[in-house]
């Protein structure tokens, strides 16, 4: 298992190499240095002088991916890629465009994303794997058919509408809970009920859905026919053989969740006023600041390698006749 797992992190380098090349340039292609620099220093009143200066101080008045004045190696290092991008691989993530340190940024805002994300992942994959084998159990029926309708209809509602409609009925109307905000301590659990509850119910349709589809898949495999021609009871199939055999795809669709697991939710933390790494991100957008945006691009490929090679460790977990290579 350890070889495996030291050649899936060699192969992660090109594709780590890869996400911050395409980061690079498609970053640049919308900006310029030039128009971070007014974008930091503000439109109005900023000289020439003031943006080459504020390009030095950052690193931004080289090249962006050869230096045709170097000679050599320098060609290739003597630019805004290699300044900014290499040190990225030992995790030094260094300071945004405005100064602050990305690394202790990060360290402070992944604590109220994963405040969101574990119990929405949690609460969520339960209700929806129990609501999907509900269904499969009475399958072929009006209450198989009428719980489909109701997915698509879920499905076709906009995260939006949910935010917006939490928190006008549960926050506003009923007050049970803050519309927004957020505090330290066991003072936040007031603030992450509701933007839970709303994700939860968000991702019914679509999940629920999903896990049916395989749930009913499994149902008319070979396995099942012969565990029922054993007298087992359509619960105990359902609950022991099928929901086992359907693990695999399970955590194939976890695992796609990952990176937003410790990065949050986009949508949701702003529309909370949750400082989270979801709105960290967003306001690095806004402000253009480069130095945030790749290294939360580089952090989520990352999380999103590491979560592919637990899911492949997993798999042999759930279904012993897998083997790792």
């Amino acid at each position: 298992m350890i070889s495996y797992i030291i050649r899936r992190l060699l192969y992660a380098i090109p594709i780590l190499i890869g996400v911050n090349i395409i980061t690079f340039i498609l970053f640049f292609v919308v900006n310029s240095p030039d128009h971070m620099a007014i974008s930091q220093l503000g439109e109005k009143h900023t000289t020439a002088e003031q943006i080459e200066e504020w390009k030095r101080e950052r690193g931004y008045h080289l090249p962006l991916l050869v230096n045709g004045e170097e000679i050599g190696v320098s060609k290739l290092t003597e630019t805004i890629f290699f300044q900014k991008s290499i040190k990225l691989f030992i995790f030094d993530f260094g300071s945004s465009d405005s100064g602050r340190n990305i690394g202790y940024d990060i360290s402070n805002r992944m604590w109220p994303s994963l405040a969101i994300a574990v119990p929405n992942l949690i609460l969520g994959l339960l209700v929806t794997i129990t609501f999907a084998l509900l269904i499969a159990f009475f399958r072929a029926t009006y209450i198989d058919y009428w719980a489909v309708i109701i997915c698509v209809a879920l499905m076709s509602v906009s995260a939006l509408f949910y935010i917006i409609g939490g928190q006008f009925v549960i926050g506003k109307l009923l007050q049970v809970v803050p519309i927004s905000g957020y505090d330290t301590g066991f003072e936040a659990i007031k603030f992450l009920i509701l933007p839970v509850i709303i994700g939860v119910i968000g991702g019914i349709g679509s999940s629920t859905r999903w896990y049916r589809t395989i749930f009913l898949e499994e149902i008319n495999k070979d396995y099942v026919r012969t565990a029922r021609s054993k007298g087992l009871s359509e619960q105990l199939v359902l609950f022991r053989h099928v929901l086992r055999n359907a693990l695999i795809p399970i955590l194939t669709g976890v695992v796609v969740v990952l990176p937003m697991l410790f990065m949050g939710s986009l949508l949701v933390e702003s529309f909370f006023g949750i400082p989270g790494l979801g709105s960290y991100t967003i306001d690095a957008i806004n402000s253009q600041d480069f130095a945030i945006v790749r290294s939360m691009v580089y952090l989520g490929s990352v999380l999103y390698i590491i979560g592919l090679i637990l899911t492949d460790i997993s798999y042999t977990l759930v279904d012993p006749r897998i083997r790792l290579n």
